[in-house]
């Protein structure tokens, strides 16, 4: 993924990666969209019909790790993880995209 890859396409390179790695861990995954609806705020998670949820973020302006990191928050938030699980998954998350941030920076 070249760093000049529309702000976009990156985000939706990453939700998938996220997407995809969360399924493996055996958690579910929330959608991802950007940017939130409600303003002033950097991420919010609305829950959906049947124990979904999506996971909004601001993209503009802000660093890809603190879109990332929110994006990674959001599916632990979802999942409602704590502690030791949440430190595995979050790490597991991370190193899910890693190569993608490195790629983008």
């Amino acid at each position: 993924m070249a760093s000049s890859e529309p702000t976009s396409l990156r985000f939706a390179r990453i939700a998938r990666s996220l997407t995809q790695a969360a399924r493996r861990h055996g958690v579910r995954a929330p959608a991802f969209r950007s940017p939130p609806r409600r303003a002033g705020l950097t991420r919010t998670i609305q829950p959906r019909q049947g124990g979904g949820a999506t996971v909004a973020v601001v993209l503009r302006g802000r660093p890809w790790p603190a879109v990332v990191a929110d994006m990674i928050e959001g599916v632990i938030v979802h999942n409602g993880l704590a502690g030791a699980r949440a430190d595995r998954l979050r790490a597991a998350l991370w190193a899910s995209v890693a190569d993608a941030l490195e790629q983008a920076a």
